[in-house]
């Protein structure tokens, strides 16, 4: 039987969640690459033969997206398949295009081919953007099934930017579990306010695996989503965010409207700081897109340890990385608290950024706002260059994890925090009845 010559575009995390349960044993196909995007020095490496299987005894290569047509050509691929999320409907057909021009096919897999089925019941938090708010949505749904007498587990989306064969299923149950795995910034902010709450997370490579860890320890699964991507289980209830500070988006990015389509819950957040006409079209957009779901308001209050301290300073603001680059977003919670409290300026961190945290902003439309980049040990000290070389008087740190416990900032500091505050009823409460109700 000749095999079918497939590539698979990603950016380490749904491409290798696809193979793993469509390819991976399936001898009618033959997977010669894996493509990666959105995230630094993800390619260059191989996904290993420990993960991908006997029919694959050296492993597959993965290479940067740019040389896609070149690969298609040199390995005559037949078919080239799109796994990876938050691409604008435009982008989708860049890439199809390209694909199509090489006369190959284009192939998007659906949650029938890629969703494994738990044995216990599975919560879904996904988003229909990257910055929504999936993170405090999250943490106010873990805090409901908990308070119910619950033992919950949460798992996140994967974040496999080290060794592939070394994370394939990761268990994190306290704060040394970061140091140990030799978690990026990027994971230590989805982690740990899990940790924080006493909550175990499991993330890595190879979600089956995974998925039989979390449920030898748990009554119920959390999926706490990534960027705009779909599931990875079947679920019992899918909890989708939508972002009026992106009024549209909801409709035109790749697959933020599949989970909005998918969704039994819609949580409208942030309503407390967008525009109220701007509330009404995503609230408009959710009911002709999906008029079964069950629509519950939410604001995201922040909350400052001294906002007088603000008052007349110049301020550097800090937010969390993906959401500013390829989530798209001019500002977050540390700019809002900036304006709120009368701070003199938000000074622009551009003119004084190195290496790869320069590139980051000429690659990314950011603003005078520093992402939190930390991909790796490098990045992490250009980082902390950055900020020591930018001039101001304080700096409001808007990331999920305190970072001046990961790296010492060299001026006066405060956290700006958020968690999420229902608005009126449906609530989250009343969505979870089915599962803390103790007849259930």
């Amino acid at each position: 039987m000749e095999q079918i010559r497939t590539l698979i575009m990603g950016a380490a995390g749904r491409d290798f969640h696809n193979f793993n349960v469509a390819f991976r044993n399936d001898e009618r196909y033959h997977i010669v690459a894996f493509t990666a995007n959105q995230i630094p020095n993800i390619a260059d490496r191989n996904y290993p033969p420990a993960l991908a299987g006997p029919l694959y005894p050296q492993g597959i290569p993965i290479y940067a997206e740019p040389e896609l047509e070149h690969l298609v050509a040199a390995h005559h691929v037949q078919q080239v398949i799109l796994a990876y999320s938050d691409l604008s409907k435009a982008t989708v057909l860049d890439i199809a295009s390209r694909v199509l021009a090489t006369g190959a096919d284009f192939r998007l897999m659906g949650p029938n081919a890629t969703m494994l089925q738990a044995h216990i019941p599975v919560i879904s938090v996904c988003a229909v953007r990257t910055g929504s708010g999936k993170s405090q949505t999250t943490r106010r749904v873990v805090d409901i099934l908990k308070a119910a007498g619950k033992r919950v587990v949460v798992i996140r989306h994967p974040m496999p930017y080290g060794d592939l064969a070394a994370q394939a299923s990761q268990r994190f149950a306290v704060m040394a579990d970061l140091d140990l795995n030799q978690c990026t910034i990027e994971e230590r902010e989805e982690y740990e306010p899990h940790l924080e709450r006493g909550v175990i997370v499991y993330a890595g490579v190879d979600y089956g695996r995974i998925l039989r860890l979390a449920e030898a320890e748990a009554d119920i699964i959390v999926w706490d989503g990534g960027n705009n991507d779909m599931p990875f289980y079947h679920s019992d209830l899918l909890i989708v965010v939508a972002d009026p500070h992106r009024p549209g988006h909801e409709r035109s990015y790749y697959p933020g409207q599949v989970n909005l389509r998918m969704a039994d819950a819609v949580v409208i957040n942030k309503i407390d700081t967008a525009e109220p006409q701007s509330v009404t079209a995503v609230r408009e957009s959710i009911v002709d897109i999906n008029p079964q779901a069950v629509i519950i308001d939410a604001a995201s209050p922040i909350s400052v340890p001294a906002p007088e301290q603000i008052y007349n300073k110049r301020v550097l603001v800090i937010e969390d990385g993906p959401t500013l680059t390829h989530g798209e977003m001019k500002y977050g919670a540390g700019w809002v608290a900036a304006k709120r409290f009368g701070a003199a300026a938000i000074v622009d961190p551009r003119p004084y950024a190195v290496g790869s945290i320069a590139e980051t902003f000429s690659k990314y439309n950011v603003g005078p706002i520093l992402p939190a980049m930390g991909y790796s040990a490098q990045q992490v000290d250009e980082l902390q260059k950055t900020i020591r070389n930018t001039p101001c008087d304080l700096i409001l740190v808007a990331t999920p994890i305190d970072l001046g416990r990961l790296i010492p900032l060299g001026k006066p500091s405060q956290r700006v925090t958020y968690e999420l505050q229902e608005i009126g009823n449906p609530n989250l409460q009343d969505i979870l009845k089915p599962f803390t109700s103790e007849q259930n």
